[in-house]
């Protein structure tokens, strides 16, 4: 059984940065922004977990 979380992520989540909102700020680390929308999916450094972009999500820049 694996400990890594796996989340799918729409273009109204980015920017994307983890821990997310949802994580107890005790249980948490310091924030990285993650660009998942270069390449589809990203993890994260700190924690190992993994974002997907949901297909067929348009992602548009400023």
């Amino acid at each position: 059984m694996s400990d890594v979380k796996a989340f799918e992520v729409t273009a109204k989540d980015l920017p994307l940065h983890c821990p997310t909102q949802e994580v107890a700020q005790w249980a948490s680390h310091p924030r990285v922004f993650l660009d998942v929308a270069k390449t589809g999916q990203v993890a994260c450094p700190y924690c190992g977990t993994e974002y997907t972009l949901k297909a067929g999500e348009v992602v548009h820049s400023h």
